[in-house]
């Protein structure tokens, strides 16, 4: 980089590029400089005035140094590299003035504030702050908003760093939040009172750096030093958004996201934030079994001897669902298929080749995104698929990226070239599209929406055409968090899920409860919830769901990563490689690992990428032969993004989310 400059830092010199600002340059240094307002993933506002330095040989005050580039310094008089000191006497008395003043109007509540204990207003009042106040007058008190069920409001606590302001307008793309008044009048609200429309607003409570803007569903539950951290994986979507599990004894008491910026850089979804009261609600906790057609409580040995006799010379199929690990799929595998069954992942129809990983999970990264010139969307709604993923799209829109849609017209937070809602412009598209990406990054990202009709695989062979016409890479927006290591492990079979369950006496139901299994079969269900399937079902194994299991995932974009365990499954519940090793036993069949580091040095042998863990490995690409493409319109995966799953069934407040949603989307009458 040519545009280096050399800097001194409380006489550490270094060399930076002119276009860091003060702030970035000192964190290279290693130098913490307190800020409220500044956030690297936000645009810089400048008016919190705690990250003041001094500039030597500058103005005779201080300066704000997220606001001010390295490029804008002056050298000294004889060329030397410009000084910069953030402890020196003038830093420390501005510093302790700014918290003065932050702290005029600010309520005392601590005690009863929720972000006590992880709220930096108290670390940096400890560190940078004076222990008395000169300012005697009234504190100002302001109305709390209503910001729907997610976001609990204090507002007399809001310092206006506008960090909210900025996130629901640049990442989350709605604009009902701003700051009206000016002086002391100023306040941060909603346009007319609004609540929130958006499935990203949980992250506000993450930046907001006082107790402003707390979790409703957490508030007054636990204290931060009482929960224990357990980094984890959300499987909500097919992102893989990394995430931190907090649990208070044997119940999990929130998800907060981990920085990760090849997946989901700091943000979360609303679902993956707040669905943990559903890991509470309606689980599974003994094995049952059906008698004269009612479901009594059973035993384990009672259970796997009934499941054991129940699939004894019988042909059986055996269903992947989409939350079930890879170790778990993997184990299913070699049980059904030792015994000669067929096994099958894709239980919503999509038409996904087995073996061709540049065509179930294709070529691009999700950073890919980030650098591209022109992004085409086909058959998808990124914004109910995966919320974190459209934010990333809309970062890219922001930065002069053209976006396109095939598909169902819907509100994507920007704007986008609408080619059409049908698979005829799919064809049409790939002139326009080679002309308009010639030369540029440009990524085709594909739905499952577009892949679950009967002419799913020539759709996809017509956009793996698209990518290759111009020059794209291609994305595979899955919605199911296990389906890709599912795929990995070769979980499918040719045909699809009506041959694998055609002629099946007995169904193994390996958590699939989107899918409805016609009578005459006999189901066994292994799952942690009491949803569709466990309603089906004819015996009932209770496992464990995905907070309280370690557990492979590979997400949308081919990248194997952990979740860990952060609690035990309630009652007699068990691991779900655990289960189908227990009962493998019974048949007969015993498969070889008796231990989870076992059953994974068997997975690595079978799918060597999968000991790789988060690092995306190359895919070959293999274009799919061209097909014959229907007539209809494409339909979007997701109808209810609240409803996608049996955990956030269970959750009350995911069902509150959906209501509030279809209660918005209704058209209203004149008199409303």
């Amino acid at each position: 980089m040519s545009d280096l400059r050399k800097i001194i830092i409380d006489g550490n010199e270094l060399e930076v590029p002119g276009s860091m600002t003060l702030i970035q340059a000192c964190e290279q240094a290693g130098i913490e400089v307190p800020r409220f307002c500044y956030h690297e993933r936000l645009s810089i506002a400048g008016n919190c005035r705690m990250c003041l330095v001094e500039v030597v040989g500058g103005p005779p005050k201080p300066a704000a140094s997220c606001a001010m580039q390295v490029r804008d310094l002056r050298p000294g008089p004889e060329g030397q590299p410009p000084v910069v000191k953030t402890n020196s006497p003038m830093v420390k008395k501005a510093r302790e003035g700014v918290m003065e003043f932050l702290l005029i109007n600010h309520p005392l509540d601590c005690p009863i504030c929720d972000q006590g204990g992880e709220c930096d207003l108290q670390d940096q009042a400890m560190a940078y702050g004076v222990d008395f106040s000169r300012f005697r007058e009234p504190k100002r008190a302001t109305e709390d908003l209503d910001l729907g069920p997610l976001v609990e409001t204090h507002m007399t606590r809001c310092i206006s760093c506008t960090r909210c302001v900025r996130f629901t307008t640049e990442v989350a793309g709605i604009s009902q939040m701003g700051q009206t008044g000016r002086g002391e009048d100023a306040e941060i609200t909603s346009y007319l009172g609004e609540t929130l429309e958006s499935n990203m607003q949980g992250n506000i409570i993450d930046l907001c750096p006082v107790g402003a803007l707390v979790s409703k569903p957490y508030a007054f539950t636990a204290r931060p030093w009482e929960l224990t951290k357990t980094e984890s994986i959300d499987v909500m979507d097919a992102l893989g958004s990394n995430i931190r599990v907090d649990t208070k004894g044997r119940e999990v008491m929130r998800f907060l996201p981990r920085n990760h910026d090849g997946v989901n850089e700091e943000w979360i979804s609303d679902k993956t934030r707040f669905v943990w009261d559903g890991l509470r609600r309606q689980r599974l906790d003994t094995p049952y079994i059906r008698e004269n057609g009612k479901l009594r409580k059973a035993s384990w040995g009672e259970a796997l001897a009934a499941a054991a006799a129940a699939m004894k010379g019988k042909a059986v199929a055996g269903l992947v669902g989409d939350l079930a690990p890879v170790e778990a799929a993997f184990a299913l595998k070699q049980m059904i298929e030792g015994m000669g069954g067929r096994v099958e992942c894709r239980t919503d129809g999509a038409k996904l080749p087995a073996g061709n990983r540049s065509a179930y999970v294709g070529t691009a990264a999700i950073e890919d995104i980030d650098s591209a010139k022109f992004v085409m969307l086909v058959g998808t709604n990124p914004r109910t698929e995966a919320p974190v993923l459209n934010a990333r799209i809309r970062k890219a829109w922001l930065a002069g990226a053209q976006v396109g849609l095939i598909g169902e017209a819907v509100d994507l937070t920007y704007d986008y070239a609408h080619f059409g809602t049908g698979r005829d412009e799919l064809a049409r598209a790939k002139s326009s599209l080679a002309k308009d990406a010639e030369g540029a990054d440009s990524v085709v990202i594909v739905g499952q929406g577009a892949l679950r009709e009967a002419d799913g695989e020539a759709v996809l062979a017509e956009a793996m055409a698209l990518a290759e016409a111009s020059g794209s890479k291609l994305m595979v927006l899955h919605t199911a968090a296990g389906r890709v290591g599912a795929m990995d492990v070769g979980a499918v079979t040719a045909g699809g899920m009506d041959a694998a369950i055609e002629g099946a006496e007995v169904i193994y139901n390996l958590g699939a409860d989107e899918v409805e299994i016609a009578d005459g079969a006999f189901v066994i269900y292994q799952g942690s919830h009491g949803d569709r399937g466990a309603h089906r079902a004819d015996i009932i194994l209770p496992g464990a769901a995905y907070t309280e299991e370690n557990g492979l995932f590979v997400n949308t974009e081919g990248r194997p990563q952990l979740a860990m365990r952060a609690g035990f499954a309630p009652g007699d519940a068990k691991e779900n490689w655990a289960i189908l090793r227990a009962l493998s036993a019974e048949l007969g069949e015993t498969l070889p690992y008796d231990s989870l580091a076992q059953l994974r040095q068997a997975l690595v042998a079978a799918v060597p990428h999968l000991a790789e863990i988060d690092t995306v490995p190359e895919n070959e690409w293999t274009p799919l032969p061209a097909k014959k493409l229907g007539k209809a319109d494409f339909r979007n995966a997701v109808s209810d993004f609240y409803m996608t799953n049996p955990i956030a069934r269970a959750s009350q407040l995911m069902a509150e989310l959906s209501a509030n949603a279809k209660a918005r989307a209704s058209a209203k009458i004149a008199a409303e």
